[in-house]
């Protein structure tokens, strides 16, 4: 009887929802060669539209636009080069720069081999150029100094002696006001360095020349800084703009850095405020890529990572410009990031766009008086690296208002129709909209964590479009088959044409709405990134708007389709841009991401996201397809055919293909731990192969090829030692939580640490001073624990607070360059009288030996020849001492 009832309930509404419409179709007038008919009842020429036509129709229109975003990607150089830049000259450098192989803070090829041949280049350039409009200055800084920062839950960081090269190009009378151009020549250990950063300081090599050749003085100077400390975590760039005594002239800066290997370089941080600096680039550019949606998202902290913006920031509060290279993140700080895999075309574009910027802004007058343009934040993105759209961020907020006006006097002309049931249909369509999302997103999340149990995950981090077939799938197929139901069962106007052209409009409008929601939502919140749901609600609305007509004569004809289409062309080709902008950077970054975040949910979040936005106006086609079960038998094929082969094993995550390398990247150390008790004696001493996996995936595939490496051998954070009781080299112990530990000699550095407690004294306020001296090389970090009842009062890092308290403990980074002394520092602790305590605190540090003929054993150099060829195994040696007081 309830089954009756219901049959009889949908069968009413579409008898209700037929009567309706049709009164109101009487009434409007339908243009037919000039002349003004009646249009009295829906025919056959309102068609729905046949399932293969929907499908190919769809289909092309996505790969056409995909096609076309890759196609942008790979014009690397969109102008002709003026010739002042020479990409030929810049590579010779870039390839002297990483012949001498890595270049870690301290080491003789970055403190001498890679100083001496930048100086050898710049005094070369000075030489031929001594009797021309501009004079160079250099200077070779060597800083000491301290500071902290939010990064990696926060740390503190020391340093001694690093290098800094700084030339001045100025016009020969002199100029009282600077542009900054910062790279960086240092390397991570282990890596050759070429992208991340040795290119951008060729091109600045090449930027020197090209300006100091102009025929024309420049108005204002350019100090090019070479900074030899940015892999110690931006340490270089913190001695030169505090304490250089050009840093006062420096009114705003360029930072070039990579987050991946070649391609384009984007702009992907600007500011803070200073609106004239976008501007800059936009009039300047040869070969403009920038994105404003980049910038919130490097700014919310999402990606694990920071440059020497932050520095010139924060520390020298002056504005500028943060460009980096993106693609290919998957060979970023390993062996594979050599010169050759830099194409020229990207070296030119990139020289290209420095020099014409630097250029402009060395030139502008806006660069004297900065502060008076300060103020304003800029909406600015590239079309496809064609041309840039910048405009005012207040603009923006107008126009986003206007936009939302604009939606919402078009649904609320509909509200106002005499049946008044449009409302409550829109409200109940939306929320159907919604729930399609919400049971997507959990559907899929769900074939994801399955993959995950079923120990498959990352098979997609070789071969991405196959996590695509699988998730992108699950969730197109998931949105279709709701609301195909919806369009069955809930409307219940299964074969009514008129009905679904009715419900093809709801649900446009649903879109609308939806996005509008969005657009009101950044707007409020003052994110410049708003223009994105502003593209997605103008364009969608203006083209529904001048297809009424169209749309109301003839239904969904062919034409109806392709012109709708055509309307979606430009907010989603530059939708999409975006959307590979996103993968371009998170699928690399999944790889180094830790053991804990599941990969799987996160790229499956990602594609499902990203199905969802695309999917929103492609909604309208299902209600005016005749049928979608062809399309849902193929996708659902698709899927399980994708799920049956990742659950086989199919697809093996990692690649040493020298073409296209996937390495598993892993760190090995081989250290020594000596803990003391608090009468000074060693409580405990052992040595081993401290193994750590930067991927979700754990040793589960090296094991097969070293089998020693374990879970037998898995170790656990020990929480009563100082970062566990390991040699973290920075502190990242919450995103490594799964470290292997391999019994192994004890370690023998012909450099050995040096620890002393020079004095310990109780202060006249009440706390006790621990003084000390440290000797060791050029990497070390300290960690302090202060035991129950005791708390750091004081000490003589930074502005002297003691900061960034990361669940009860202090992580100091410290490096030097050549010819550091001996490292002293002190702190002060201030313990509680009324609570028992045994012991104030918990000293421990850890040396780190990246170069030189301390960095490797015999027994790490056996393990090293095991491993496969698709891993990368960055490793050295290491030790860790703990002592309380």
């Amino acid at each position: 009887m309830e089954s009756d009832n219901t049959v009889r309930r949908v069968k009413a509404y579409g008898h209700q929802h037929n009567a309706a419409r049709k009164s109101e179709e009487l009434r409007e007038p339908c243009s037919n060669n000039g002349c003004g008919e009646v249009k009295r009842k829906p025919t056959v020429s309102q068609l729905l539209l046949r399932e293969e036509t929907l499908l190919v129709a769809v289909v092309l229109f996505i790969s056409l636009l995909w096609g076309l975003v890759h196609f942008s990607l790979q014009q690397l150089v969109v102008a002709k080069p003026t010739g002042e830049f020479s990409s030929t000259r810049a590579r010779e450098h870039l390839d002297h720069i990483t012949s001498v192989g890595p270049r870690p803070v301290g080491s003789r090829e970055n403190e001498v081999q890679t100083v001496n041949y930048l100086l050898a280049q710049i005094e070369s350039i000075r030489e031929a150029t001594a009797a021309g409009h501009h004079s160079i200055s250099v200077d070779v800084q060597r800083p000491t100094g301290s500071f902290s920062i939010d990064f990696l839950g926060g740390f503190t960081s020391y340093y001694d002696k690093v290098t800094n090269i700084a030339v001045k190009l100025e016009p020969q009378g002199g100029a009282k006001h600077l542009m900054l151009a910062n790279c960086h020549f240092d390397s991570v250990a282990n890596s050759p360095g070429a992208s991340d950063d040795a290119v951008s300081c060729a091109v600045m090599l090449e930027v020197l020349r090209a300006l100091v050749n102009l025929s024309t003085p420049l108005l204002h100077g350019v100090v090019f800084l070479f900074n030899g400390a940015e892999e110690n975590v931006l340490q270089a760039s913190h001695g030169f703009i505090t304490q250089h005594p050009w840093a006062s002239q420096i009114r705003a800066f360029i930072n070039l850095e990579a987050a991946g290997v070649g391609g384009k370089e984007v702009v992907f941080q600007t500011g803070p405020e200073n609106p004239w600096l976008v501007q800059a680039y936009v009039h300047a550019a040869k070969h403009p890529f920038a994105s404003v949606v980049g910038q919130e998202v490097f700014q919310s902290g999402v990606i694990p990572s920071d440059t020497d913006f932050r520095i010139y920031r924060d520390f020298g509060n002056i504005p500028g410009i943060d460009l980096a290279f993106i693609e290919n993140g998957f060979i970023y700080h390993t062996k594979y990031d050599t010169p050759d895999r830099i194409l020229t075309d990207s070296i030119q574009r990139a020289g290209d766009n420095i020099f014409a910027v630097l250029r402009h802004l060395a030139m502008s007058e806006k660069l004297a008086d900065s502060s008076e343009y300060r103020h304003g934040n800029m909406v600015f993105f590239d079309l496809l690296g064609v041309f840039m759209v910048a405009y005012p961020a207040r603009v923006g907020t107008i126009i986003n208002y206007m936009a939302a006006m604009a939606t919402f006097l078009y649904l609320g002309k509909k509200c106002s129709l005499p049946s008044g049931r449009y409302a409550r249909e829109l409200f109940c369509a939306t929320g159907l909209a919604v729930l399609s999302w919400f049971v997507t997103l959990l559907s899929v999340l769900i074939v994801a964590l399955l993959v995950t149990l079923m120990g498959k995950s990352m098979f997609w981090y070789n071969h991405f479009y196959m996590s695509v077939c699988l998730y992108g799938s699950a969730s197109v197929g998931k949105m279709i088959f709701i609301h195909t139901l919806a369009k069955n069962l809930y409307y219940g106007v299964n074969c009514v044409s008129s009905d679904l052209h009715s419900l093809a409009d709801l649900f446009f409008d649903v879109s609308l709405l939806l996005w509008c929601c969005a657009l009101l939502y950044l707007t409020q919140r003052g994110l410049c990134s708003a223009y994105v749901p502003m593209l997605m609600v103008a364009f969608p609305l203006v083209g529904k708007l001048l297809l009424i007509s169209e749309f109301r004569c003839k239904g969904s004809s062919s034409k109806y389709c392709i012109l709708y289409l055509l309307g979606l062309a430009l907010p989603y080709v530059h939708f999409m841009f975006l959307i590979w902008v996103v993968f371009e950077i998170f699928t690399p970054i999944l790889g180094r991401s830790g053991t804990e975040i599941p990969p799987d949910v996160v790229l499956a979040s990602l594609i499902t996201l990203g199905t969802i936005f695309l999917f929103s106006y492609l909604l309208h086609f299902i209600y005016l397809a005749k049928s979608t079960k062809w399309i849902l038998t193929g996708l659902g094929t698709i899927f399980m055919v994708m799920l049956i082969l990742v659950s086989c094993g199919l697809f093996f995550p990692y690649s040493a293909d020298p073409t296209a390398p996937r390495p598993k990247r892993i760190f090995v150390q081989h250290t020594t731990r000596i803990l003391h008790r608090l009468d000074g004696t060693v409580e405990k001493r052992d040595s081993g192969l401290w193994i750590n996996s930067f991927d979700y995936t754990g040793m589960r595939f090296v094991t097969p090829h070293v089998p020693e490496i374990n879970d037998t051998v898995r170790t656990k954070c020990h929480e009563d030692l100082p970062f566990c009781g390991f040699p973290w080299f920075l502190p990242v112990k919450f995103l490594v939580k799964k470290n292997w530990y391999l019994p192994a000699p004890e370690v023998t550095p012909k450099s050995p640490l040096e620890f002393k407690l020079l004095s310990r004294d109780n202060t006249e306020w009440g706390t006790t001073k621990l003084s000390f001296e440290v000797k060791g090389p050029s990497h070390m970090s300290l960690y302090l624990m202060p035991h129950s009842g005791a708390r750091l009062s004081g000490w003589s890092f930074g502005n002297g607070t003691p900061q960034f308290d990361l669940e009860g403990e202090y992580f100091i980074f410290y490096s030097h360059g050549l010819d550091a002394p001996a490292w002293n520092f002190w702190f002060e602790i201030q313990v509680n009288p009324c609570e028992k305590w045994i012991g104030m605190i918990s000293v421990a540090i850890a040396s780190h030996y990246f170069f030189g003929e301390d960095q490797k054993t015999p027994e790490l150099n056996r393990i090293l020849k095991r491993f496969p060829a698709w891993a990368f195994p960055s490793s050295w040696v290491s030790t860790y001492h703990l002592y309380r007081y």
